[in-house]
């Protein structure tokens, strides 16, 4: 797809002319954030990764995710090139309720966001989801495949997440480049429709 024309002011020009664009990948606890930012950055990322202690028990629960031994206390920082015109600066959230504090400075001037969503704890990222709406940051649904998981149909979870019909939902691979790639594409698309939408007359 040709982001040639892509213009926010979320973004800004950097060397040869590139649109750079601020793009957060939030979710909740243990839904992937950090592996995806991984396995499409095209840079070593940076993580703030400490291991998980028996201290820590209490406030991170491990229902459903009792194989993370890691997890993020700040951020986690990557990039990608989408083309030569595009490149997008990834920032992935803490998952953790007492991490939270952080995301109103981390999403500042995001131009859009990721929502990792594990199907096998959807509640997990509801705070996620209404964190991204009060701070009026468009995003997509990302639902991430664990070996575990169920086949849940999109329309199912739309409903389950209560999210509105225009907001994309696809399938992916946070530990797949090709796949988590896919859904920042997907991410654009979804910023180019609100954009043309906002310049139609009225």
């Amino acid at each position: 797809m040709d982001f040639k024309g892509f213009d926010h002011p979320g973004g800004g020009p950097a060397a040869g002319g590139t649109r750079s664009v601020k793009v957060m990948i939030a979710g909740g606890f243990g839904t992937g954030k950090t592996t995806m930012v991984r396995s499409v950055s095209d840079i070593k990322p940076l993580t703030t990764e400490e291991t998980l202690t028996q201290a820590s028990a209490d406030v991170d629960p491990l229902i459903g995710v009792a194989d993370k031994t890691q997890t993020t206390v700040s951020l986690d920082f990557g990039k990608i090139s989408i083309n030569d015109s595009l490149m997008l600066y990834l920032f992935g959230t803490p998952g953790q309720e007492r991490f939270w504090f952080l995301w109103n400075g981390l999403c500042k001037g995001a131009l859009g966001a990721v929502v990792l969503v594990d199907t096998r704890r959807l509640a997990s990222s509801f705070r996620a989801i209404e964190e991204m709406e009060r701070l009026e940051v468009p995003f997509v649904i990302a639902l991430n495949v664990f070996p575990d998981a169920k086949e849940h149909p999109i329309e199912e979870v739309r409903d389950a997440l209560d999210i509105s019909p225009h907001t994309p939902i696809v399938v992916c691979d946070a530990r797949d480049r090709v796949s988590s790639r896919d859904v920042l594409i997907t991410l654009m698309r979804h910023l180019q429709e609100r954009a043309a939408v906002a310049l139609e007359p009225r």
